[in-house]
């Protein structure tokens, strides 16, 4: 990790990464419900087909729409097991070692978020992803808690994991991220993407090239660093 190391920074790091892993949790579960138990440390989904047990998961914190913030599961007066917090505890570590304050501060007002989110969900979501780029921990489950508060998740189970990149997923993947994300650095989120997807990449000022398995996209910039266009192509191999 650089020494200069932001919230912003963080989001654009596991932007697409985590696009792709919330796409596949979607595509896996389907129709479904969930329960968890904190103290038995059991967090399962219940599909039409059959129940899918984590193999570990992490409670990251929650976000209240009465306060409107954020409590992390380490500041939570609750008591929670420790193999539950653990992960927030790194997080806020991390935190305090590169200064940033939505990792580092036990409660974080909704407005201190990029975007100033006013849902507990898009709260949850913005730490949740930073959360991602820190942990390397890729799939979330950000659930109802009650009241409108909203309990963030990383969980795991072999499932989850994604498949070899396939590429007509990783350019739904990139065409969503560009439209539908809150990125501040193009450039920044797609080199991540393709380091942590195995995807070559080369750039250049106004210009990027990705290829993977069976095909090469041609990304081209503007003056703001913004993506421009992309042309993607199928290829042998």
């Amino acid at each position: 990790m650089s020494d200069s190391l932001t919230f912003a920074n963080l989001l654009d790091d596991a932007a697409l990464l985590s696009l792709e892993h919330q796409l596949h949790l979607e595509e896996v579960l389907a129709d479904h419900n969930w329960n968890v138990d904190l103290q038995r440390r059991h967090f399962e989904f219940a599909t039409p087909g059959r129940t899918i047990v984590c193999t570990r998961f992490h409670l990251l914190g929650s976000a209240a729409p009465g306060p409107g913030s954020w409590l992390w599961a380490w500041a939570n007066p609750s008591g929670f097991p420790e193999e539950l917090t653990e992960a927030s505890a790194r997080l806020r570590d991390f935190g305090q070692q590169y200064g940033i304050p939505e990792l580092a501060s036990a409660e974080v007002p909704f407005r201190a978020l990029p975007g100033s989110p006013s849902e507990p969900h898009l709260a949850a979501g913005l730490i949740t992803e930073a959360a991602k780029a820190v942990t390397g921990g890729w799939t979330s489950y950000n659930g109802d808690a009650g009241g409108g508060t909203r309990a963030a998740f990383l969980v795991e189970h072999p499932d989850f994991q994604l498949p070899p990149p396939e590429p007509a997923r990783v350019m739904r993947v990139i065409q969503q991220a560009l439209t539908g994300l809150l990125l501040t650095d193009h450039r920044r989120a797609l080199s991540s993407y393709a380091a942590k997807r195995g995807l070559g990449a080369t750039f250049d000022r106004d210009h990027a090239r990705l290829t993977g398995p069976g095909f090469e996209a041609m990304i081209e910039f503007d003056e703001y660093g913004r993506v421009a266009g992309i042309k993607a192509s199928l290829s042998g191999g």
